[in-house]
């Protein structure tokens, strides 16, 4: 009589616990990656929302201006005046855009959500600027990424020059861009 050796299948205790360590090691490398990914693409927001503030106040900074009864339009070179911080104080959800006078007379709108709370700082609303002033906008986003108490901040500072043709810095400053 032949005795049959029986093949036994599965898998034996040490391989399985070398597969949940490999798979461990790699979620503690991926989840963190992960996060700081996601949090990066919502930092565009940001820089995109800001310049699209820019534009918006440079097309109302060079456009001319009538008032009703008037017979003579303004020339132009018109700031808007100082917004509140729209949507409010942000927080890690999205929030929807609510409409801001300064924000309506410029024509910015955001119509999705957004992570960020922004805010217009001017020396006040008037037309008639004069050539060369550095000072006449700053564009602000603040964001709260990850809800704890800290802010992220992304400023974009706006002056006319010689020509008195509105312009931005070259860069944003940025301050706690992933909190």
């Amino acid at each position: 009589m032949t005795t049959r050796l029986r093949k036994v299948h599965g898998f034996t205790l040490m391989e399985l616990m070398i597969v949940v360590a490999i798979a461990g090691i790699l979620s503690a490398i991926a989840i963190p990656t992960f996060t700081m990914l996601r949090n990066r693409a919502k930092t565009a927001e940001a820089s995109t929302n800001l310049n699209s503030m820019f534009k918006c106040a440079a097309a109302y900074y060079s456009g001319e201006r009538g008032g009703q009864g008037q017979t003579a339009n303004v020339s132009g070179y018109c700031i808007a005046a100082p917004s509140a911080m729209i949507p409010g104080p942000p927080i890690k959800d999205k929030q929807s855009f609510s409409h801001d006078p300064t924000f309506d007379s410029l024509g910015f709108w955001i119509a999705d959500g957004v992570y960020y709370a922004y805010k217009l700082t001017s020396p006040g609303a008037g037309c008639s600027h004069a050539a060369g002033d550095s000072n006449l906008y700053t564009f602000d986003a603040y964001g709260n990424l990850d809800g704890d108490a800290f802010f992220s901040t992304f400023e974009l500072a706006a002056g006319s020059d010689k020509d008195n043709t509105l312009y931005h810095g070259f860069g944003f400053y940025v301050n706690n861009e992933m909190e």
